[in-house]
């Protein structure tokens, strides 16, 4: 039997093993998915992230209904905090994911930290000696950089044995793919790609699906994955979920079983966004009836 500490080792080699004979041959039946019935599965982020807990068709729960669909039924640990940048989850990772030993870890962070400027978190030191960045108010943890902020979030879950899929940013302001937010961007999801590569972990390539997808609908200034430029609406959420799923493994018959799993989902998302418009209505009418009439 292995120590505890080698056999979290051997396990993620497994791991890393199965992912890349899924990525080098196409399977002649349904894929093996590394991820088992009953597997803990965390997935920490920002706003898009909390967005697709909260949403019944975000892209969250698109991911649990997935693989529910295809019999393997995950423990998700929602983990995405509206606002939050690499130097956030960093100080919240051992609260909100490590401590409660999940076997697996989505990681979405990069929008917030370009996004919001010099109230962001630069990519790496040569970046932070240029600019003086602002703490977002005195209780934001210290900086730090994006590139050693993601790389100790990584870390520490993989010594705590946990696999972790990375996910590059989406596009920030879709409808202008060539804005400057878009071009520091670049070498944000760049460090990802090379942090997975090096660590041999599996990449939902999110970024490169939704500039591909972007592109070729061919509506420049018009939004259509987003509902403000940067989270998801159903089709965006869409988008995530498929990416995700293929780093996991799925293959297209397995795809096609989720997406048949959504249906339902998305109906619902229709419903509650309905209730909502109707909360805010009645709350803006009730509030119009009780402000006092000027006298004239």
């Amino acid at each position: 039997m292995f120590p505890p500490t080698l056999r979290s080792v051997v396990r993620l080699a497994s791991v890393a093993v199965a992912t890349s004979l899924f990525c080098a041959s196409a399977p002649s039946s349904f894929a093996e998915i590394p991820v088992k019935p009953g597997d803990k599965v965390a997935f920490l982020g920002d706003s898009i992230t909390a967005q697709g807990w909260s949403n019944p068709a975000g892209y969250v729960k698109l991911i649990v209904a997935a693989f529910d669909a295809n019999d393997i039924k995950i423990d998700p640990v929602p983990a995405g905090i509206s606002g939050h940048k690499s130097n956030d989850m960093l100080a919240r990772v051992d609260r909100d994911v490590l401590n409660k030993k999940p076997q697996w870890m989505t990681l979405s962070c990069g929008v917030n930290d370009v996004w919001h400027g010099l109230k962001g978190v630069p990519l790496n030191d040569a970046e932070a000696a240029a600019q003086t960045y602002q703490k977002r108010n005195e209780m934001e943890p210290p900086k730090g950089t994006y590139e050693k902020n993601i790389t100790e979030i990584v870390d520490k879950a993989l010594h705590a044995g946990v696999q972790v899929v990375i996910l590059t940013s989406t596009p920030i302001k879709e409808e202008n793919l060539g804005n400057d937010e878009n071009k520091k961007l670049v070498a944000y999801n760049d460090f990802l790609r090379k942090l997975a590569k090096e660590k041999h972990l599996p990449l939902a390539d999110l970024n490169a699906m939704f500039q591909e997808r972007i592109k070729a609908a061919n509506r420049p200034g018009q939004k259509i994955f987003t509902v403000d430029g940067v989270h998801m609406n159903t089709d965006g959420n869409k988008v995530m979920a498929t990416g995700v799923l293929q780093a996991f493994g799925f293959d297209a018959a397995q795809l096609k079983k989720a997406e048949a799993a959504w249906v339902p989902l998305e109906a619902q998302a229709v419903e509650s966004a309905k209730k909502a418009a109707e909360a805010r209505a009645a709350k803006a009418a009730a509030k119009a009836a009780a402000t006092p009439v000027p006298a004239k």
